[in-house]
């Protein structure tokens, strides 16, 4: 039987890991990767070994290591948890890690304006503990629309992966959880 491989795609403070969450309590036999979760795992406990700057290879092969694993090991359907917003990072994940003849193949975008999530970051009591070259997510947040700019970040589209939801509205989140349900069910 195929697995989902559910993967989120949008800024900080969109709803991604709160999606994630309550996705993994609806869908049976599923677990979350959330790179967050490993960049404070790092800054607690090896610090001294994250790069000063340039790509964070230390989460990134922790988190490969974990999907690796979970591939191998288990027979859970995964659900990545990150932003996801450069086309060639999706693509990697997409094509590399989770072939379309072993996973079916879900992006979820999550498409906040902007003005909500200023809103969002500015009220945040989120453990910053994840950083590495931030003392905030207004920067986080900042430094993602600069980012924007760059033509490898782009809105995933519908030949990237098998299913595509896009999350405008908070009030979107259930129904979408409700339809990957049903993929499931759908295969099973």
């Amino acid at each position: 039987m195929k697995r989902l491989v559910v993967m989120t795609v949008g800024k900080t403070h969109s709803g991604k890991t709160t999606f994630a969450r309550a996705l993994e309590q609806k869908l049976e036999n599923s677990i979350v990767m959330d790179q967050d979760n490993n960049g404070e795992f790092i800054n607690r406990y090896y610090k001294n070994l994250q790069p000063k700057t340039g790509p964070n290879t230390l989460k990134h092969a922790i988190s490969r290591l974990i999907v690796d694993y979970a591939k191998e090991h288990s027979d859970c359907h995964l659900i990545i948890c990150n932003s996801n917003r450069s086309r060639k990072g999706r693509a990697f994940l997409l094509e590399q890690l989770f072939p379309k003849n072993e996973f079916i193949r879900i992006l979820v975008h999550f498409d906040l304006p902007d003005h909500i999530l200023h809103a969002r970051v500015a009220n945040s009591q989120r453990d910053t503990s994840i950083f590495r070259n931030a003392s905030n997510f207004v920067e986080v947040l900042d430094r993602q629309n600069a980012n924007s700019l760059n033509e490898d970040v782009a809105d995933p589209a519908e030949s990237e992966a098998d299913h595509l939801f896009v999350i405008k509205d908070s009030e979107e989140v259930d129904s979408v959880i409700q339809r990957i349900v049903m993929i499931e069910k759908d295969i099973g």
